[in-house]
């Protein structure tokens, strides 16, 4: 029992790791929540650090979430039955992302989670994430804005699961969409501007500092 509730706690810690911060403070001296939307998270990494550090955070962050999860998998390999087993794994996914978008050691101001949760779901359910990766890479290429295909991928993420019949029991999708919700509402300020069209394309400010916009 000791051992399941200090995951949970380890999950959280995992998941406040603020890579963005870390990295934007060691190697330019700034703090990217400063600059561009304000957010500790891949993409505003990318813009105002460099693709090369963007890409270090990211695989940072997706790892949180991976490693929060497959802990669980190597010291609580069994609990009362396989669906207690399947409720505590999906609620080590949501602590390490809770712990992204309010880390502990970023006076709780973090990123939106994403790459947190592309970690753990791909621990979890490896399948429906990729073909979910693979939906967002589609939408990117065709708007180079990440936060509507973040959406849309998202979106797609319960019906991917429903499509493969492993993934597609109560527990499975009830988790894509409780992911799915939570993007969403990380998101929604990027959903006004995406509807005001005011939303920014990633390729315009690579490099870019700018000053955080309210």
């Amino acid at each position: 029992m000791f051992l399941t509730l200090l995951l949970l706690i380890i999950a959280y810690l995992l998941g406040s790791i603020p890579s963005a911060v870390w990295i934007g403070k060691s190697v330019k001296g700034i703090d990217v929540r400063n600059f561009g939307s304000g957010n500790a998270g891949t993409t505003n990494a990318i813009r105002t650090l460099g693709l090369k550090n963007g890409l270090l955070v990211l695989i940072i962050d997706c790892s949180k979430g991976f490693l929060a999860v497959m802990l669980s998998k190597i010291f609580v390999p069994e609990l009362s039955n396989d669906n207690l087993l399947m409720i505590y794994r999906f609620t080590l996914a949501i602590l390490a992302v809770v712990g992204h978008i309010f880390p502990v050691f970023a006076k709780f101001k973090g990123g939106k989670g994403i790459a947190t949760f592309m970690g753990a779901i791909f621990a979890l359910m490896p399948l429906p994430i990729l073909l979910a990766i693979g939906v967002f890479i589609i939408v990117f290429l065709f708007t180079q804005i990440v936060s509507i295909s973040s959406v849309i991928a998202a979106v797609s993420f319960p019906w991917l699961c429903l499509i493969f019949g492993r993934y597609n029991d109560i527990y499975h999708v009830g988790f894509a969409i409780v992911a799915a919700i939570s993007v969403l509402i990380t998101h929604r300020n990027n959903i006004i501007r995406l509807l005001n069209g005011t939303e920014p394309r990633l390729y315009l400010h690579i490099n870019n500092h700018k000053k955080k916009s309210k």
